[in-house]
């Protein structure tokens, strides 16, 4: 049953399955020649079941009769349709077997047939060369007995012959070497000549070989001196010289001469090379034409050089001199002093580099200079040319930021020019201050100087670019962005910016205030925005594009910030102080140029008093087109209506002694003392926030204490008194909105209207409603 299963799957097999026909058809060969899978003979005693289909044992009747006692009618049909399909199947696959193999069975038949006459030809070839052979060992055993006695002599004659080969050779050998001489063939000579030296120096003291030892030693000389004329001349190849060298080794030339005399010829061109770049202008051209010419042709020197000296093979007696280790210290030597001659040409070349417009050209420049100094250092390790060319790289760098600084610094100074002639030229045009540009002037200061710094960021930003080469190295990119674009451009601006903004505060007093307000005060705003914008803004720019790491202490942005807000307080105070002092002149004036004893009676309020509302107003205008309003403390319903006592502190003496009457002078003086001393002391220079209220508290208050000491120097008639009634009534209808407390302004005033009046040779005051109508008039 077992081989009738597998009889049914061989059977079931799919017709066009290849690999399963061709294992199938192999499979019944080794069944037919007895084979098993290992290609060896099958055991007979595995096949002695007679109802096995597959064995040699196989019983057909046996296995009949087993069929029909153990399977039933429509299993016996099965199993009869099973074996004919199977019968089928191997028919078809014995056919195809033979059809397959019968050329190889054809073939194989006219190999066989081929072989025999084959081996037939062959074995008449074997007889022959037996033949053959047994003629030629006869014919030599022949030769052998008839020379066995003259041997000896032979070897005798031999060694004779190869010694008169040997003198033939030293005899000939001065005319040899003339011949090579002639033929400039110094490689063959040289060889010669060797081959010969040792015989010659050892039987010197014979005569004839002295003689030819003479001959030899005046040629070889002579031949040297052609050798070291050729190597001197240089002209000839690499190949050339390398021999040249070799051959001059061997007639122990002295190596060190050899090196001095290489070193010095190539020296020659080098410095002919150095000369002709001193004539160059575009800094790439110069760049380009040393590369290619006076570092080409030193890579190509030093490259001979190590060929012809120090990885040439040291043998004999050249081995023991340790050429390569002095030839390689020569090397050094030169190529630093020939390297600092080209760099000192490269610096003072790049020293002419004043122009900032375009930073491509030196870049580049630099870029090839760096990119080819590499070359040196692949063929002569340990060499400090690289690393001086590097510095080179570094300090151009360095002294392209410096340029840029003050290329900024310059272009700061020529803005705030421009905004200084902006500010004087409507005066001139119109004799009227314009105010109303001082914030598009803020404004287009502002947005150049921002310009301007990213155009040289990006400008410095080519220095660090991916495809140049030594952008990357770390020797170069992190000191460079850190200290070089950061620190000593971008910060020193800044700090430029603040320094530069203060000395406008120095000394301008006693210059006469050269500088116009107006300037102080948009510098000061200028400065305020750098402190809570600006600054920030140009050192994260500057991180982010730089990719900037503080690995070097760096300046905190908190203590630029911090300088940036001092001056913008410094120039604000400034500010203060310089209009307050305009004021103050006009007022001093007014009161020290006029006669308050003999004046006539006030029928007006004076014209200067009417000008400092007027310049005061002005500068209200002018300081909020910058600066925001600020806190005013609230305002009293009667601010513009307060009346003047003739004695100061008289308001506070009718509410606490109503009885009190100006016919008591003295009591009024320790009143006036003793209110002083209680009331809140008033601090005229004081710092002056960053607004406009207190912008223009502070210049009233310097004015109206300018006011004050004036007239405190003075002395008073009637009159005088009351025009000055007059004139503090005026300045309180209209200054009081100004300043953040009313109070300082009455105070200032009352103080103002009281000197007066303790300064008054007659002190009768005008009525208040006759100063209200004068005033109103006026």
């Amino acid at each position: 049953m077992d081989g009738d299963i597998c009889a049914t799957d061989t059977a079931t097999t799919p017709p066009d399955s290849d690999p399963a026909r061709k294992r199938r058809v192999h499979g019944m060969l080794k069944l037919y020649y007895g084979l098993n899978e290992e290609g060896k003979t099958v055991d007979q005693a595995e096949s002695m079941n007679p109802c096995d289909i597959n064995g040699t044992h196989f019983d057909p009747e046996v296995y009949l009769n087993k069929l029909r006692r153990e399977c039933s009618l429509g299993e016996l049909m099965d199993q009869e349709s099973c074996m004919v399909k199977q019968i089928r199947s191997l028919d078809s696959d014995m056919q195809t077997l033979v059809y397959e193999n019968y050329n190889k069975f054809i073939s194989a038949t006219d190999t066989i047939r081929k072989m025999k006459n084959d081996f037939k030809k062959m074995e008449d070839e074997m007889d022959c060369l037996s033949t053959n052979m047994a003629a030629i060992t006869e014919f030599s055993a022949h030769i052998s007995g008839t020379l066995q006695d003259q041997h000896a002599q032979i070897t005798k004659l031999s060694g004779v012959h190869t010694l008169l080969r040997k003198l033939q050779f030293l005899f000939e050998l001065p005319a040899r070497l003339n011949k090579c001489l002639e033929l400039q063939a110094y490689s063959q000579a040289v060889s010669s000549h060797r081959r010969a030296r040792c015989v010659l120096q050892q039987y010197s003291h014979m005569p004839s070989f002295r003689g030819i030892q003479d001959d030899c030693h005046a040629i070889m000389d002579k031949l040297a001196q052609e050798l070291r004329q050729k190597f001197r001349d240089g002209g000839s190849s690499a190949e050339d010289l390398s021999e040249c060298v070799e051959l001059l080794l061997q007639l122990d030339e002295p190596a060190e001469e050899l090196c001095d005399k290489f070193l010095s010829h190539a020296q020659s061109r080098l410095e002919a090379n150095l000369r002709g770049l001193e004539a160059e202008t575009d800094i790439l051209e110069f760049i380009d034409r040393g590369c290619n010419e006076f570092v080409s042709s030193l890579c190509l020197v030093i490259a001979s050089y190590q060929e012809l000296f120090v990885n040439r093979p040291q043998e004999g007696n050249l081995a023991s001199k340790d050429i390569p280790h002095m030839a390689i210290g020569k090397l050094h030597a030169f190529v630093d002093a020939l390297a600092t001659c080209y760099f000192s040409l490269v610096e003072r070349r790049i020293q002419e580099e004043k122009s900032v417009g375009d930073n491509s050209l030196l870049v580049r420049a630099l870029d090839r200079f760096h990119r080819r100094l590499q070359a040196v250092a692949k063929l002569l390790p340990g060499s400090a040319v690289p690393s001086q060319g590097t510095e080179i790289v570094v300090r151009a760098a360095r002294e392209r930021i410096k340029q840029y600084l003050a290329a900024l610094q310059s272009f700061y100074l020529d803005s705030l020019r421009d905004v200084r002639q902006a500010l004087a030229a409507p005066r001139l045009a119109t004799g009227k201050d314009a105010p109303a540009s001082l914030p598009e002037l803020l404004s287009s200061l502002s947005a150049s100087i921002l310009n301007q710094i990213k155009s040289v960021l990006a400008s410095v930003h080519l220095f660090t670019a991916k495809d140049i080469t030594f952008s990357n190295k770390p020797y170069f990119k992190g000191e460079f962005c850190s200290q070089g674009v950061r620190e000593s451009l971008v910060v020193n601006f800044i700090k430029f910016v603040c320094q530069s903004s203060r000395q406008f505060c120095e000394s301008a007093g006693d210059r006469g205030g050269s500088t116009p307000p107006a300037l102080l005060l948009l510098l000061s705003r200028l400065c305020l925005d750098y402190e809570t914008s600006t600054i920030t803004y140009i050192l994260t720019l500057t991180d982010e594009q730089f990719l900037v790491q503080h690995h070097s202490p760096v300046t905190a942005v908190a203590a630029l910030c911090g300088e940036a807000r001092g001056a913008a307080q410094k120039l604000l105070n400034h500010y203060v102080k310089v209009q307050g002092l305009i004021i103050s002149q006009m007022l001093r004036k007014s009161v020290e140029t006029r006669d308050w004893v003999n004046t006539i009676e006030p029928r007006n309020v004076r014209a200067v008093m009417k000008r400092v509302v007027e310049d005061t107003t002005s500068i209200d205008v002018q300081v909020g087109l910058l600066y925001e309003e600020g806190v005013r403390k609230a305002h009293s319903s009667d601010s513009s209506k307060r009346t003047f006592s003739v004695y100061s502190g008289s308001r506070q003496q009718t509410r606490y002694a109503p009885s009190y009457a100006p016919s008591a002078p003295m009591d009024t003086n320790l009143l006036s003392n003793i209110h002083k001393l209680f009331s809140e002391r008033i601090d005229i220079f004081s710092p002056v926030e960053f607004n406009k209220v207190s912008v223009l508290t502070g210049i009233i208050k310097i004015s109206l204490k300018t006011f004050l000491e004036c007239v405190r120097l003075r002395t008073f008639g009637r009159y005088g008194l009351q025009q000055i009634q007059v004139d503090c009534n005026y300045l309180q209808m209209y200054l009081w909105r100004f300043v953040s407390d009313e109070n300082l302004v009455h105070f200032l005033l009352d103080e103002i209207v009281g000197s007066t009046a303790h300064r008054c040779l007659d002190p009768a005051p005008m009525e208040q409603s006759v100063i209200e109508v004068i005033c109103e008039r006026g």
